[in-house]
């Protein structure tokens, strides 16, 4: 019987480091100069150019890494830190901005050709309940067999309703078909998302 070989998925180096930096001429930028200016024996300024046998030598002075920010650029862009502390406040600062990105929410309300009063207020309240809390409202007039002849019955139904739903949201295009269903988009307006 064959013995299972586990594979071991080492993590992917996102960044350039150390002896993996291909440049031979590197453009040092960064917040920490007094310290590599003391390393160096000389004024460090950020922005100026380099060999890379320096910036390793000063780096292993001051306990930190090379880290290549920008290697497209030419020359590329390096930093000398804690690589650790680095990797850290760059997924910090990408959860913070994952949390910023708003969502879309797409809502869908679902109609007949025969739709009566009752059953299109019922579902008219949904509509503006979502638009009201920012969501965008998907409504459709769903043709099932021989329905397909009433398309205007349809069309004035969802006609009707974008008229309802005026204040709290607008309808980014005119009702169409696709396939058997007649199709519009509500998106809130942004004075409606406060009301309840």
């Amino acid at each position: 019987m064959a013995k299972r070989v586990r594979k071991v998925h080492k993590p992917a180096v996102q960044f350039n480091i150390n002896q993996r930096i291909r440049a031979s001429r590197v453009r040092l930028v960064g917040e920490n100069m007094d310290d590599i200016s003391e390393a160096a024996g000389r004024e460090i300024e950020a922005g100026n150019i380099h060999h890379l046998k320096d910036l390793l030598s000063w780096s292993r002075d001051i306990d930190l890494d090379v880290v290549e920010i920008s290697p497209n650029a030419d020359p590329p862009v390096v930093r000398i830190i804690d690589y650790k502390k680095f990797l850290y406040e760059k997924k910090k600062k990408d959860k913070e901005l994952k949390a910023k990105t708003v969502k879309t929410v797409i809502k869908e309300i679902r109609f007949g050709p025969n739709t009566d009063d009752h059953d299109f207020n019922f579902k008219l309240n949904h509509a503006k309940k979502f638009l009201s809390e920012g969501a965008k409202v998907k409504a459709y007039v769903h043709f099932r067999g021989r329905t397909i002849v009433f398309k205007d019955r349809g069309q004035l139904l969802l006609l009707k309703f974008l008229a309802e739903l005026e204040e709290y949201g607008a309808a980014e295009q005119l009702p169409k078909m696709e396939g058997r269903r007649m199709i519009v988009i509500v998106q809130p307006k942004k004075s409606a998302k406060g009301k309840k």
